[in-house]
């Protein structure tokens, strides 16, 4: 992975830059990380799952793409998932402070992160897989969903209380969310995007 800069940033100056691009970057060590090229289809299953949720009667303004979190880890000062599902609290403390939900603030409900070329990309899928699953274990969120399209599984996470305890559902297995119990929908369905 390339940085777009040498000369490191603060948060602030982070989360208020602008090359003038659509590439997506992440701060680490206070130097600006391009995120990797999505698949297609990523941003596909994000607008299914948005649906899905409302449909559950989760309203728009907790559903969130393009907030970021604040971790506190040797590889990243902040994430930005594909998909957010606030808590009331956690969309009342990103509304005082912007986009970045800080670390001393409420946590979301959950988040979601859809694997980009798990099959070909090791980095990216070790990002989802081990860095982003501790830090947002460490900030104690207490679902994380990783979606993996090339490995044909969804991993639901779930905290309890210390750790993740995590459950896979491949094929036409229903995900069980104690979050949304509700929720009623296959990994396939997911992983097509609802197609």
């Amino acid at each position: 992975m390339t940085t777009s800069t040498t000369q490191r940033m603060t948060l602030e100056e982070y989360l208020t830059y602008d090359d003038g691009t659509d590439t997506r970057y992440e701060l680490v060590d206070g130097v600006l990380v391009p995120m990797g090229t999505e698949n297609p289809i990523n941003p596909q299953i994000t607008g299914f799952l948005f649906a899905l949720f409302l449909g559950l009667g989760i309203p728009h303004y907790r559903l969130v793409i393009g907030h970021q979190i604040e971790v506190i880890s040797a590889h990243a000062t902040a994430r930005q998932p594909d998909l957010i599902v606030h808590s009331q609290e956690s969309e009342a403390a990103i509304l005082q402070d912007g986009k970045l939900l800080r670390y001393d603030s409420p946590v979301p409900l959950l988040v979601v992160e859809v694997v980009s070329n798990s099959d070909t990309d090791k980095k990216s899928r070790d990002r989802d897989y081990q860095e982003k699953r501790s830090e947002y274990e460490a900030r104690r969120i207490p679902e994380y969903w990783i979606i993996d399209p090339a490995a044909a599984v969804v991993l639901v996470l779930t905290f309890n209380g210390t750790k993740y305890e995590e459950q896979r559902s491949i094929d036409d297995q229903h995900l069980i969310s104690p979050s949304f119990p509700d929720l009623q929908v296959t990994a396939a369905q997911v992983l097509r995007a609802g197609k």
